[in-house]
């Protein structure tokens, strides 16, 4: 039985994934390609070749970071108080869901995106116009006319302490960049990099929204407020979620 090979190669939710791998597969044979990549230990997602993040389906793509339902958070509070025409960047796209999901949630944004990792922009590029997906070092990629006009900055970048890396499931540490993992010694090396020039790139009144962990949360907190953001904490226990919302005074 399908869920009971899944099972027994380690998979938490085998009946989930079960459904998933089934409703994906063209035939028989494509079934069983597919079930004995999972049993092999490729990520659910990878081997469907998708994910959904707060009800928009997105492409995953070997390689790259799959999308957690956690973030999910940084969707629902990004997109309060967006409306059409306002500008957003997904920092640190990887799949390029949270502005796939965000462009979803609120019709008409213009919505753009980068990462530094090129399997990352390829990939961002099947689901968000190509054009607006940019390859680069953080704030480097993108446009310079975008430059003090960003309502909302979207960002997941990496937060895990680098000692931690090894003790992260073998879908992430075996076949997710560590690019998209490793945070620095304390986890928040990239966070510090994007807070420091976040009120550069935001419009009066506009949002930094990034992802981070239930305790490096303080922390994160107050790398905003020193940046001159007034930063507040966000909590949900259901997705296991932590966000740090920073605002620019308008």
């Amino acid at each position: 039985m399908l869920e009971d090979r899944l099972r027994a190669a380690g998979c938490v939710f085998p009946e989930e994934e079960a459904a998933l791998l089934r409703a994906a597969a063209r035939d028989d044979d494509d079934l069983e390609r597919m079930v004995a990549a999972r049993v092999a230990g490729t990520p659910v997602e990878v081997v469907v070749g998708s994910v959904v993040l707060h009800g928009t389906r997105v492409v995953v793509a070997p390689g790259v970071f799959v999308p957690r339902r956690r973030t999910a958070l940084v969707v629902r509070l990004g997109a309060a108080g967006l409306g059409p025409g306002d500008l957003v960047v997904d920092l640190c796209c990887g799949t390029g869901a949270v502005g796939a999901a965000l462009a979803a949630a609120v019709p008409g944004l213009a919505v753009h995106a980068a990462d530094l990792d090129p399997a990352a922009v390829r990939c961002a590029r099947r689901n968000l116009p190509p054009g607006r997906v940019h390859e680069g070092d953080l704030y480097d990629a993108l446009p310079a006319a975008l430059r003090g006009r960003v309502a909302l900055l979207a960002v997941n970048a990496p937060y895990v302490p680098t000692e931690a890396l090894a003790l992260l499931p073998p879908e992430a540490r075996l076949h997710e960049p560590a690019l998209a993992l490793d945070g620095g010694a304390d986890g928040l090396a990239v966070q510090r990099r994007v807070v420091a020039e976040a009120p550069a790139w935001l419009a009066s009144g506009g949002r930094l929204v990034l992802e981070t962990s239930a305790a490096q949360a303080p922390a994160t907190r107050a790398l905003m407020t020193a940046a001159g953001l007034a930063a507040t904490v966000h909590r949900d226990e259901d997705l296991d979620a932590t966000v740090v919302v920073g605002a620019l005074s308008g």
